[in-house]
């Protein structure tokens, strides 16, 4: 019997070098293209598609965080339109009824949002799944509930709106329109929490967030904290929720118990799943689809038909790219690269929106 074995020649240091150095300034190239076309957008563009813009990024915050819970650590969350919505209310009320700056209000929306985060959290270390999403889908239906009833401190179904002299307005060093501030304002929060989170789920600790979604006996058994690290996830999320939520508010001067009802939940999970789970700049990607999306309709299609062909749009998506856009684009690139007849050695296993591949063990069969 003869047997045919093929050598496998290691890749040299210098060729490895070489590609690890491309793809580094590759990525250069494209964080320097995306933040001067940021930059650029507001200058260009009119009043109301800059303040369009300025409130999907805020959307984007909000979907990160889901992200970060249900992409990365596996927790199903259909109640962070109810963490948005602490985040709006909080900067509302603090600015309309104490007289404080609109900005000074973003720390305490953000620290409200995650207390309140850490406790919807702890059911989540005994439930799991479907029971842990009604959880939080309860808490999406109370939370307009409880805005109309304590009307006197929110305003109720009527809301409450900002005073022309309490919205935040451009100073006037800067040379810029208040809603081109504004913009710039929730651009750099947005920027730094995606590097702060694209980070942290890089690090040990997004390495355990994965081992615990894929499996939570093995993570346990190599020293991770599921408790500790469920309940700040779900902070966490929540905070990025609310800091979105507070950035909305001061985009928009108003705040009212219709806007942050179950379909708001909804809305920011399809923000996550069409943008693409567990990958860095889906929750972006998908805030801009799910916004702009409508808007692209014909003028014959009618307004109340409009979410059914959303609907139908999202599902033929899904069937197309079940890992999203990212994930579709990623997929794209892979199949260019093999027609083009590159080569590169094995790349350590990645989960599916890309990211380092859990830290649990693998149980031999």
């Amino acid at each position: 019997m003869t047997v045919n074995a093929t050598a496998v020649v290691p890749e040299s240091p210098v060729a490895a070098n070489g590609r690890d150095r491309r793809a580094t300034l590759i990525r250069v190239v494209l964080w320097v293209v995306g933040l001067a076309i940021l930059y650029r957008l507001p200058l260009l563009l009119s009043k109301p598609d800059v303040v369009k813009l300025t409130g999907i990024a805020c959307f984007a915050i909000a979907a990160l965080g889901l992200n970060l819970l249900t992409g990365y650590n596996g927790q199903i969350s259909v109640g962070h339109g109810a963490f948005f919505g602490i985040g709006a209310y909080t900067t509302a009320i603090l600015v309309t009824n104490n007289g404080w700056s609109p900005l000074g209000t973003l720390i305490p929306a953000a620290i409200i949002s995650l207390i309140v985060g850490m406790i919807v959290g702890l059911p989540a270390l005994r439930i799991r799944g479907v029971y842990l999403a009604l959880v939080t889908l309860a808490l999406a239906t109370m939370f307009p509930q409880i805005i109309i009833k304590y009307k006197d401190l929110t305003g109720g179904t009527q809301g409450l709106d900002f005073e022309p002299d309490q919205e935040l307005t451009a100073p006037s060093w800067s040379g810029l329109k208040d809603n081109q501030w504004r913009y710039y304002v929730v651009i750099v929060v947005a920027v730094v929490a995606f590097l702060l989170v694209r980070n942290l789920v890089r690090s040990r600790v997004g390495r355990a967030l994965v081992a615990m979604r894929d499996n939570e006996t093995a993570a346990e058994v190599v020293g991770v904290n599921l408790s500790l690290y469920k309940v700040m996830t779900f902070g966490v999320s929540a905070m990025l929720a609310g800091i979105g939520g507070s950035l909305y508010t001061m985009n928009s001067s108003h705040v009212d118990a219709n806007q942050f009802g179950v379909t708001l939940s909804i809305t920011i999970l399809v923000m996550v799943v069409v943008g693409g789970a567990a990958t860095t700049f889906g929750p972006a990607v998908g805030a801009f689809v799910v916004v702009m999306l409508p808007e692209l309709f014909p003028a014959s299609v009618p307004k109340v038909l409009t979410p059914a062909v959303f609907g139908l749009l999202l599902i033929l998506l899904m069937a197309v790219a079940p890992g999203g856009i990212v994930g579709l684009t990623k997929q794209a690139v892979a199949w260019v690269r093999a027609r083009m007849g590159g080569s590169s050695p094995p790349a350590p296993p990645e989960d599916a929106g890309g990211e380092p591949a859990s830290i649990a063990p693998t149980t031999p069969s």
